[in-house]
């Protein structure tokens, strides 16, 4: 059948051998009635055989998509035109004309594949979701195929080659993206693995043994979280936004475990190095007066006597305590409080120079720190050292106080109702007139209290190496001035009360 356009002034025809298309006019009302309105024939109603030829498109087609410029014709002449040019304008659009289409085409396009690429990051659908949409497209695409599908002519039947292969195109897209995505999310997710193993978090410590004793000291997660759950309802005054509490507890653990300095903590931590400072003083104060009276304490005689390792109970029953001094450097001089530089040097102390702390510790038979002094320049005596501590306020009459060397304490402890002795291979002599003590016993059970302690104290220094100095100005100073104690006074402690809640590993057998 042969079809003219229906357009005032077009004559074009569909002959054989022509490349223009004709199609009928859609049976949707409202479209109906925008291509009459477009065709512009006043009181002209089309009937079945009314045609409308592809030169009155952009893109020299229809288009069904509401949105496309090409959805109702637009292309008109008022200069009637034989077929001959009929033909040449359909084939050969304006260089403007056709840049439009491009740019229509184009964004249509990338409408399309936004839509897709939200609906792939977005939440996923569940599967009888993605059935339901199927459903409804391919009802609606039935639909419209059944609709307009058969209004177009012979040449809207079968799909050209062209858009077979934009088709092809877009499908190998999408599947590329799919990939694309799925490995994307999985190079997320190890990522995000990596991160966390890396970081310094709770996630990153609590499966992880060897990594919470090399940062805190302490033999495994559940302690570490036990000494958390502890101090944690005193930390709430702490205003610290980068750092969470558990966080601020570890920081400082690292500043005492490794003595790392404040800067390269600002930077394992990302925040600033006044942050440092502040939360380690803060937190050395928390613990000092939180977990040190819980870790380090007196025990009671009776409790002593039924735990007294054997290499006492024949030669030491009474034991209450093994004492001995240790010194930490520190950068410069000191004075603090009622200490002075020019004292009576210690004649038999473990040092005499003013640029050390010397500190007190008492160690009970069984391993753990029972008493830390607070510390006092090298040059002051140990027996003014004792006297000052409230070391002797601990002991009760018939205590017996062991020590791997001669302190100058005999007479102090005499005075409080105890009995000072030496243990270990020492000289008599060396020992009975000056110091007012019995002599050594040097039997094989006691031979090993020589070390005990200095083993305790190693044990303490190694666990925390902050101890082993020099120490930094800022800790010498006086924290508080009711206790008389300095930051760094407060830190010995806290290192001796973590020590204890580790198994003990210098046990006096």
């Amino acid at each position: 059948m042969v079809h003219t356009c229906v357009v005032a002034g077009c004559r074009n025809r569909r002959t054989p051998g022509t490349t223009l298309s004709f199609y009928r006019f859609p049976r949707d009302p409202e479209r109906k009635q925008r291509w009459i309105a477009a065709v512009n024939r006043e009181g002209w109603v089309p009937n079945d055989g009314s045609r409308l030829c592809s030169t009155h498109f952009l893109s020299g087609k229809q288009v069904k998509n509401p949105r496309s410029p090409d959805y109702v014709p637009s292309v008109f002449t008022s200069d009637p035109l034989s077929p001959e040019m009929k033909e040449q304008g359909a084939l050969e659009i304006p260089d403007k004309q056709e840049a439009r289409v491009e740019a229509a085409n184009a964004l249509l396009f990338l409408q399309g594949q936004g839509r897709s690429v939200v609906a792939e990051w977005g939440q996923e659908e569940h599967p009888e979701e993605r059935e339901q949409k199927a459903a409804v497209e391919e009802s609606a695409s039935s639909s419209l195929s059944t609709d307009e599908d058969d209004d177009d002519d012979d040449d809207d039947e079968s799909m050209s080659d062209s858009k077979k292969g934009k088709f092809a195109h877009t499908c190998d897209a999408a599947g590329n993206f799919d990939d694309v995505l799925k490995a994307l999310k999985k190079e997320n997710q190890t990522l995000r693995e990596s991160v966390d193993k890396m970081s310094l978090s709770e996630n990153s410590l609590r499966n992880d043994a060897e990594k919470v004793k090399f940062y805190t000291g302490l033999p495994n997660y559940f302690v570490l979280e036990t000494v958390m759950w502890l101090l944690a309802p005193h930390m709430d005054g702490m205003k610290t936004a980068k750092l969470s509490k558990f966080q601020q507890l570890l920081l400082t653990l690292m500043r005492l475990r490794l003595d790392l300095r404040n800067q390269d903590l600002a930077y394992r931590f990302g925040v600033k190095v006044g942050t440092v400072t502040r939360t380690v003083h803060q937190m050395v104060n928390i613990m000092s007066s939180t977990l040190v009276p819980t870790a380090v304490f007196w025990p009671s005689r009776a409790e002593l006597r039924k735990n007294l390792p054997a290499a006492l109970r024949t030669s030491h029953p009474d034991c209450a305590v093994i004492i001995d001094c240790f010194i930490v450097p520190f950068e410069e001089p000191v004075s603090r409080g009622n200490q002075q530089q020019r004292v009576v040097p210690s004649s038999q102390g473990v040092g005499t120079s003013s640029n050390v702390l010397k500190y007190l510790i008492g160690v009970a038979p069984q391993g753990v720190v029972t008493f830390v002094s607070r510390g006092v320049l090298g040059n002051v005596s140990d027996k003014s050292l004792a006297e000052g501590c409230g070391f002797l306020c601990k002991l009760l009459p018939g205590d017996v106080v062991l020590a791997s060397r001669s302190l100058n304490i005999a007479d102090s402890v005499a005075a409080r109702g105890a009995l000072f002795t030496i243990a270990g291979s020492y000289q008599g002599e060396a020992h009975g007139s000056s110091a007012g003590s019995p002599l050594a016993n040097t039997s094989s059970e006691t031979v090993s209290v020589q070390r005990h302690v200095e083993r305790v104290i190693s044990m303490v220094k190694q666990r925390y190496a902050m101890l082993t100095g020099p120490v930094e100005s800022p800790f010498t100073t006086v924290s508080e001035r009711t206790s008389n104690l300095s930051t760094f006074d407060k830190i010995v402690q806290v290192a001796c009360a973590l020590n204890n809640l580790c198994i003990s590993a210098a046990p006096l057998e």
